[in-house]
């Protein structure tokens, strides 16, 4: 499955503002957002007018970026969020909110979605007691996701293991610590996704 495989911090500074894609390292004085605040590359620091169209393309590249995902899926995505019924960028929203390395990330159980999707990948957690590798994999209401028995000796499962249960999981997320088994409850609302993406300007910049 393909995937982006270069300097994840790099992708933040280009957006101008923290994606957490490296998971502790993003709360830390390395953080490069922090240290170079200002776009990679030659030009980074100049200053320039960004058009209407150029606002809408980084709200996209925002969003696939902090999904993990390459522009020919997210485009999928949002084709398939256009022929359902209600709100279109609402829709795109809950498709991605509704994999399940996003699902694994929310639980806690991954340290950034980066690291979730690896997790997803090498097995480790299983949807209505069947292995899934894939990270695309679409949760529904009523799926109950669980860690797999073998994963549970994994000392970096057993560190994300307590981690998780020290938090709250989104209110769409049911999680029982002592289980180790987590529920979909209901589907995601827009107020209930907190990435910092204006969603009508990718809708906007798809429909051109």
């Amino acid at each position: 499955m393909a995937r982006y495989t270069g300097p994840h911090c790099r992708l933040c500074r280009r957006e101008g503002l923290k994606l957490y894609l490296k998971g502790e390292r993003c709360y830390t004085g390395k953080c490069a957002v922090d240290r170079r605040s200002y776009a990679p590359g030659q030009h980074g620091q100049g200053r320039k007018k960004i058009s209407e169209y150029g606002i809408q393309l980084r709200e996209k590249q925002k969003a696939r970026r902090i999904y993990g995902i390459l522009e020919k899926p997210f485009r999928a995505y949002f084709e398939r969020a256009e022929r359902q019924p209600g709100v279109t960028g609402e829709n795109l929203l809950r498709l991605l909110e509704r994999r399940l390395d996003n699902v694994i990330f929310r639980l806690g159980l991954g340290a950034s979605r980066v690291e979730a999707r690896q997790l997803v990948r090498h097995g480790h957690f299983t949807v209505n007691g069947k292995r899934v590798n894939i990270p695309s994999f679409q949760v529904r209401v009523g799926d109950e996701i669980s860690v797999r028995e073998k994963s549970k000796s994994s000392p970096r499962v057993k560190e994300l293991i307590e981690r998780a249960a020290e938090r709250t999981p989104v209110a769409w997320l049911e999680y029982d610590a002592n289980e180790l088994k987590a529920r979909v409850v209901a589907l995601p609302n827009r107020d209930q996704i907190d990435i910092p993406v204006q969603d009508h300007l990718i809708i906007e910049l798809y429909s051109r």
